[in-house]
């Protein structure tokens, strides 16, 4: 197969080890930079352009989409699926992924737990929005946020109130959340790869922190899951219409809460926590999609 993955760097761990992971496997892997894609909109016949040529031969593509740029990449991605081309996460589920009051309302209509959560529009009323969701301390964050960016931890009400005002102050649109303390300042990250849980880590944070996010500063371990916490993460991953997800999830005493559902998981964490080739299985994935597919394209042109 000809597989592309979009990414803006080639140097990172995880765009790496997928075009080795492809190469090893006998595919041809190229790594496209999508914010340099041009896309060329025309009855029945939508094309994507790069560097002056036409990208009308791949068979699959894995998206790495980072949050900033997510509506320009989202629309390439788009504009491969309209060329037939299969994809590891497909464009609505990445934009659906990345709204995280949208994800939340999803996975809560489909019975998964959750940390309780307000979403308002810039309201006064900081102390009825605290008291919401069970008191001080609070969990606040940005709705754009993302690796640990844009959250904080409020421990009491009045620093509470001060950080909501003061994000409201720009305008800036939040979510505040429970606190889970039984968590102990960890989760729980499982990759979901084609509705099977192919791996799990529990990453911790370290000292004097709250956020357990590796570029915070975070350490991952390996962790088995129960039966509880891999359903949660199959369904949510399912929900959302992922076929490849890192579904993060907290350990409480209702059980497993989740938080997020991640569209572009990173590899090094759980590859390094697992020792399992977390790439492999993902072009695994796209050989049983897109491969049935170019094997009958090749017989028809035969």
């Amino acid at each position: 197969m000809n597989i592309a993955i979009l990414s803006r760097d080639a140097k990172l761990y995880s765009t790496k080890r997928l075009k080795e992971a492809g190469e090893q496997r006998g595919h041809k892997v190229e790594i496209i930079d999508h914010m340099k894609c041009m896309l060329l909109i025309e009855k029945k016949n939508p094309m994507v352009w790069y560097n002056g040529r036409k990208l009308d031969y791949f068979d699959a593509i894995i998206p790495r989409i980072g949050a900033s740029v997510t509506f320009y990449g989202a629309a390439v991605v788009r504009q491969f699926e309209m060329m037939k081309v299969f994809t590891a996460v497909e464009s609505q589920a990445l934009i659906r992924s990345r709204d995280k009051l949208r994800s939340m309302q999803i996975l809560s209509r489909a019975g998964l737990g959750l940390p309780k959560t307000i979403f308002m529009d810039y309201s006064k009323d900081t102390e009825g929005v605290i008291e919401a969701v069970g008191g001080a301390p609070v969990v606040i964050k940005l709705l754009e946020g993302t690796q640990g960016l844009g959250v904080v931890l409020a421990e009491n009400k009045k620093a509470a109130q001060s950080v909501i005002e003061a994000f409201h102050g720009v305008k800036a649109r939040i979510i505040v959340q429970e606190f889970i303390k039984e968590a102990g300042g960890a989760d729980i990250r499982a990759f979901v790869v084609n509705g099977e849980v192919i791996g799990a880590m529990r990453r911790q944070a370290r000292d004097g922190e709250f956020r357990s996010n590796l570029h915070r500063g975070g350490y991952a371990t390996i962790v088995k899951l129960n039966r509880h916490e891999k359903h949660a993460a199959i369904i949510a991953a399912k929900k959302m219409g992922l076929g490849v997800a890192g579904v993060d999830m907290l350990p409480s005493n209702r059980g497993p809460l989740i938080i997020e559902v991640n569209s572009s998981p990173g590899l090094e964490g759980i590859e390094g926590a697992t020792k399992i080739d977390i790439a492999g299985k993902i072009i695994r994935y796209l050989e049983s999609h897109a491969g049935s597919k170019k094997i009958q394209k090749d017989k028809v042109n035969a």
